[in-house]
């Protein structure tokens, strides 16, 4: 576990350009995401279409580099060797693999003993719901939207327990489905300690699942706004109707308008 002071993800004087510096599409941002031991976090970013959120769940994953500055994972500069898996909201995982290879798919690539491996794999697959599905095909209409997000995550966090990056995960989800995923994953993070960046549109989803809502602003993008989301770690259904609850996702609300017009 990583000390309980230290930035566990570290972007520091980023800025974004495709046209050599004549346009700006972040400039000087700096975001830092603290582990807090124990516990884990989950930080939501939330900001207007086009405003970068994305691309910063890149950056962390080691899929982009940054015009100009530095992103740490763990006190070190994103590298082959400390990349972060990122779950998207299109479902990633290879149809001609079953449950159980998409999952255990990282450790293969580090050389680890296929018995080890699926056993590590059915530990996750266990976690997220997929049981009895594991020697199916990662493929829609064999498994369902919702349980090829679960494949995702899943492999995700077999492959770096610590941070799970989510890009608009739910996003494909018919409304039912994405409530439960939205409980599963409170769940998995309480469990299991990791930090979890998460990018949405939702609001109302955020307040439910985050500890921390950063806000960005545009052209040029940086984060602007910051809220503590003071609700028990433990949620359910009923936080939703907890006074507390409704009050921060009208404040958050105001929040983005406020960043929406500067």
């Amino acid at each position: 576990m990583s000390n309980m002071n230290q930035n566990i993800i570290s972007l520091e004087g980023i800025s974004q350009s495709y046209d050599g510096g004549q346009n700006w599409i972040i400039q000087d941002l700096n975001f830092d995401i603290t582990n807090k031991q124990g516990q884990g976090q989950f930080v939501v970013i939330l900001g207007m279409s086009g405003c970068g959120k994305s691309t910063l769940l890149r950056y962390i994953a080691g899929l982009q580099e940054p015009t100009q500055g530095q992103v740490s994972v763990n006190g070190r500069p994103v590298d082959q060797d400390n990349r972060v898996s990122m779950v998207f909201q299109q479902y990633s995982s290879l149809p001609w693999m079953t449950v159980l290879e998409n999952v255990a798919l990282a450790l293969k690539f580090k050389g680890i003993s296929s018995e080890e491996r699926e056993a590590k794999a059915m530990e996750l697959i266990k976690l997220v719901g997929l049981e009895g599905h594991e020697w199916k095909f990662a493929q829609y209409p064999t498994l369902s939207g919702g349980q090829l997000q679960r494949v995702a995550i899943a492999r995700s966090l077999l492959a770096n327990p610590e941070i799970l990056l989510m890009d608009e995960p739910f996003g494909a989800l018919d409304i039912k489905t994405r409530l439960q995923v939205q409980d599963l994953l409170a769940d998995i993070w309480r469990k299991m300690d990791s930090t979890i960046v998460f990018v949405t549109h939702d609001i109302a989803e955020a307040v439910y699942l985050a500890d921390e809502i950063y806000i960005m602003k545009s052209a040029p993008s940086r984060i602007v706004e910051r809220i503590d989301i003071d609700l028990p770690i433990e949620r359910n259904r009923f936080t939703k109707r907890d006074p507390r609850y409704i009050e921060l996702v009208h404040h958050t609300e105001d929040m983005m308008v406020k960043v929406s017009e500067m």
